[in-house]
């Protein structure tokens, strides 16, 4: 039995989908275009792999974030990030947003008459496959009745998760993004699966984040389960973390940074002080 759980968005347990048409389209129901996974071999051809059972315990993991815009929820689960919004503003939600240390997957936009007056920053971090999937992509469309143009199913090598380098490219590249958005007194929310988040929990230094979250803090992490519904499953919104961008830095076991033009002017003003600087009431 193949791991692949949803392929193209649809439930591998759907039997009486149209499989064919499904796979000859590669489109992504999430995004509204066609899936970007490609194979390096074959640009042509979508993997379209969403979702697999890993493990033992047959555990449910996410492998796509665009699987992760089920319904547009996550968005929802931010719009109280949005402390300056105002009633009558237009929200926007807009991709792909360069900001120093990166770029943001998605940014929810307050705007009124084109000028925006709030923003939340949304990223999207599923795990990473180690291994080749494509064989378990293939005994899927086997089970389904599609043909397929190699014989790469009878292939028995298993894939596996990179649990430890996903997490920590996560927390790398939030610790330069946060910073950014502390600076401007905005939020930075980070969407991952309960699984991952679970695992960064016991490999990192988590032991600081408050939870559930405070609204005041600049970094937010939701979690989402994949609760199984016949023949698919569901996102659910599990747990709420926050902390800021010293946090993050604690979790990877950073040293703190020197904050050279703070330390400059606190130099500058000790040496002034005297006795006919001390300030009184008259």
């Amino acid at each position: 039995m193949s791991a692949v759980v949803e392929l193209f968005g649809n439930p591998t347990g759907a039997t009486t989908a149209n499989w064919r048409n499904i796979v000859a389209e590669q489109n992504c129901p999430y995004t509204g275009r066609g899936c970007y996974k490609v194979r390096k071999s074959s640009p042509e051809i979508a993997i379209g792999t969403c979702a697999v059972n890993y493990g033992r315990r047959n555990d449910l993991i996410v492998i796509c974030p665009a699987r992760l815009l089920e319904r547009r929820q996550i968005f929802v689960d931010c719009l109280h990030l949005l402390t300056n919004h105002e009633p009558c503003n237009e929200l926007r939600l807009i991709p792909e947003v360069p900001v120093p240390g990166g770029s943001v997957d998605y940014f929810i936009v307050s705007a009124r008459n084109g000028t925006a007056r709030d923003f939340v920053g949304v990223e999207l971090q599923t795990l990473d496959i180690t291994g080749a999937l494509w064989p378990e992509r293939q005994r899927a469309l086997r089970e389904l009745g599609v043909p397929r143009n190699d014989a790469e199913e009878n292939v028995t090598k298993p894939f596996g998760m990179n649990w430890k380098m996903t997490a920590k490219t996560i927390l790398m590249q939030l610790h330069h993004k946060v910073q950014t958005f502390q600076y401007v007194n905005r939020k930075l929310g980070l969407v991952v699966q309960d699984q991952l988040l679970d695992y960064m929990i016991r490999e990192f230094r988590f032991g600081h984040l408050a939870e559930p979250a405070v609204i005041g803090d600049a970094m937010h992490i939701h979690a989402y389960r994949a609760e199984r519904q016949d023949p698919g499953f569901r996102l659910e919104l599990q747990r709420r973390l926050s902390t800021d961008a010293d946090g993050i830095r604690a979790a990877l076991g950073l040293q703190a940074e020197a904050n050279i033009e703070l330390d400059q002017i606190m130099q500058a003003l000790e040496t002034r002080m005297s006795a006919a600087t001390l300030f009184t009431p008259l």
